[in-house]
C-alpha cells in the first residue's frame, strides 16, 4: 500500500449538484428529461427499464445534465434496514440507450463528477459501496420530519479516503467490473426470457392467436370451452401462515418494500425472536406474492424454488395455484393489466389504498381449456427454469464480488504488479490508461524532434 494516499473526499470532485423533479407536463422554456431516483438504481443496467420523464427548465437541464462516469448519491429516503447514502454509477451503456434526452438525478439526491485525470469513477463507486455496506454512511443519516436524510456537506467535509494512484484504481475497478458485467449480461438474458414468456402468453390468451385458433368457434367473442372464473376457483389466497410460536429458528424475510415488478430486491435474515410481527406468510414454489398496498405500483413476484424458511409479510396476498392450474399461467394472469386494473379499482383508502382478501378471491379471469393450459406451461416452464438458473448464477457472482470488494478497495489484496485485462465496459478507461502509459514515450519523441528542429532553444 505504499502508493495509497489519504485523500479528502472534496478533492475528488470537479462538480457536484443536487437533483431536480420539475413538472409532470410541458411548460414554456422546459425540456423533457429522464429523472433517476434512488428506487431506479437497480434498473440502470436494464435496457428495457423505464424511468420517470419530467419537464425541466432548459437552463437547469443544461447545467445539471448527467454524463457517463457520474455518480448519483441518494440523500434522502432509506428504510429501517437501509441507510441513506446509497450510490449508483452511470455507465456509457446507459446513455447508449438514452442518447436523445437529457438525464438528471431526482430531488433528494445529487450527482458527483470526479477529476478523471486522477480518479477512476468505477473505483470511487466501489469505494462508496464499501462505505455504505460497512455502516459508515449511517453516521451521516439523520431523521428529519419523518424522512431520513443524508448530511452530504458533513460527509464531504469530514471524510478522508485511502486512494492509490490511478493505474492501481483502474486495476481494482477492472476486477470488480468483470463480475458486474457478467451479472449485467445475466440480467439482460433474464429480461429476454421474461419478455419471451410474456409474449407467448399475450399471443395466446390476450390476442387469442393460440395454436389452431383458426378452427376454434367463438361464443360471444370467447373461444368455445373457455370460461370466466373467479380467482378463488383457480388458486388459494393466503393458504398458510405461521404463528409467533411456530416460526423456524431463523427466517429469511421479504417485506413489501423489498419487492418491485417481478423482483425481490432484498431478503433480510432474522432470528425468529427478532423477526417483525408481520413476518407470517409461508410461501412455496409456484406461489405469487402480490402487495395488497397500492396495487397500481405492481409489487408482485413469482416464488421459484424458495428456501424452506422464506417468510413474507402479511402485507402480501399469497396466491397459490390449485393442482390443475399451472403456476406459469397463473402468474401472467394475475399480473396482467386487466387484473391490476381490477385490484386498483377496488382498493380502499386514500393515502395507502389497499385491497382485501375478498378482493383477490372475487377477481375475474378468462380461463382457457385444460389442454391449452398444459401446452402453454410446457413452453413457459423451461423459460422460467432458465431464468431461475441465471438468477442463481448471478447470486454466486455477487457473493464472490462482495467477498473481494473490501479486500481490494482497502489494498489488503495487492494488484499493483498484476497484468489485468480491462473488461469491455471499461473500454474508455482502458483507452485512457493506454494513452497515459504512452504519454512519456510520445513526449520523448517530441523532444527529440524538437532538438533536431530547434537545437539552440530546446533544453535551455
Amino acid at each position: 500500500m505504499s502508493n495509497w494516499n489519504k485523500t479528502p473526499f472534496a478533492k475528488l470532485l470537479v462538480d457536484s449538484k443536487d437533483g431536480e423533479w420539475g413538472n409532470g407536463e410541458e411548460t414554456v422554456g422546459s425540456r423533457e428529461s429522464i429523472i433517476i431516483r434512488g428506487t431506479d438504481f437497480a434498473d440502470l443496467d436494464n435496457p428495457a427499464a423505464e424511468f420517470p420523464r419530467r419537464w425541466i427548465k432548459n437552463h437547469i437541464a443544461d447545467r445539471k445534465r448527467l454524463q457517463p462516469g457520474d455518480i448519483i448519491l441518494e440523500t434522502a429516503g432509506g428504510t429501517s434496514t437501509q441507510s441513506t447514502g446509497r450510490s449508483a454509477l452511470l455507465k456509457q451503456s446507459f446513455f447508449n440507450h438514452h442518447s436523445d434526452i437529457p438525464v438528471l438525478c431526482a430531488s433528494f439526491s445529487r450527482h458527483l463528477r470526479l477529476d478523471r485525470e486522477k480518479y477512476s469513477p468505477r473505483f470511487i463507486y466501489y469505494l462508496l459501496q464499501t462505505l455504505h455496506r460497512s455502516g459508515y454512511m449511517s453516521v451521516f443519516n439523520i431523521q428529519h420530519t419523518g424522512v431520513s436524510r443524508f448530511q452530504y456537506t458533513a460527509f464531504k467535509n469530514h471524510t478522508e479516503l485511502q486512494i492509490p494512484e490511478l493505474p492501481t484504481q483502474r486495476k481494482v475497478a477492472a476486477i470488480l467490473s468483470a463480475y458486474d458485467e457478467l451479472i449485467e449480461n445475466n440480467q439482460r438474458r433474464i429480461a429476454l426470457l421474461e419478455k419471451l414468456a410474456e409474449e407467448i402468453y399475450r399471443e395466446w390468451f390476450v390476442r387469442l392467436r393460440f395454436p389452431s385458433h383458426e378452427k376454434a368457434k367463438k361464443v360471444k367473442g370467447i373461444p368455445q370451452g373457455w370460461r370466466v372464473a373467479e380467482l378463488k376457483e383457480l388458486a388459494s389466497i393466503n393458504p398458510s401462515s405461521i404463528s409467533r410460536r411456530d416460526k423456524p429458528e431463523s427466517i429469511l424475510y421479504v417485506d413489501i418494500s423489498s419487492v418491485s415488478t417481478n423482483r425481490i430486491d432484498e431478503v433480510t435474515p432474522y432470528a425468529s425472536a427478532d423477526a417483525p410481527g408481520r413476518a407470517r406468510r409461508r410461501v412455496k414454489h409456484g406461489d405469487v406474492i402480490w402487495s395488497s398496498v397500492r396495487p397500481a405500483n405492481r409489487a408482485y413476484c413469482l416464488i421459484y424454488d424458495p428456501p424452506e424458511n422464506l417468510i413474507v409479510s402479511t402485507g402480501f396476498a399469497v396466491i397459490r395455484p390449485n393442482p390443475a392450474t399451472p403456476c406459469s399461467f397463473l402468474f401472467f394472469a394475475v399480473t396482467s393489466n386487466p387484473f391490476v386494473d381490477q385490484m386498483t379499482t377496488v382498493a380502499k383508502g386514500s393515502a395507502y389504498p389497499a385491497t382485501s382478501f375478498d378482493d383477490f378471491e372475487k377477481a375475474k379471469l378468462l380461463v382457457p381449456t385444460d389442454d391449452l393450459l398444459t401446452s402453454f406451461h410446457e413452453k413457459a416452464e423451461p423459460l422460467f427454469r432458465q431464468r431461475h438458473l441465471l438468477k442463481q448464477q448471478s447470486e454466486r457472482l455477487k457473493q464472490t464480488r462482495d467477498l473481494l470488494l473490501p479486500r481490494l478497495i482497502s489494498g489488503k489484496l495487492s494488484v499493483e504488479n498484476l497484468d489485468i485485462q480491462f473488461p469491455p465496459g471499461m473500454a474508455e478507461e482502458s483507452a485512457s490508461a493506454k494513452a497515459s502509459a504512452d504519454k512519456p514515450a510520445r513526449l520523448a519523441d517530441e523532444m527529440e524532434v524538437g532538438k533536431r528542429i530547434l537545437p539552440c532553444s530546446v533544453g535551455k
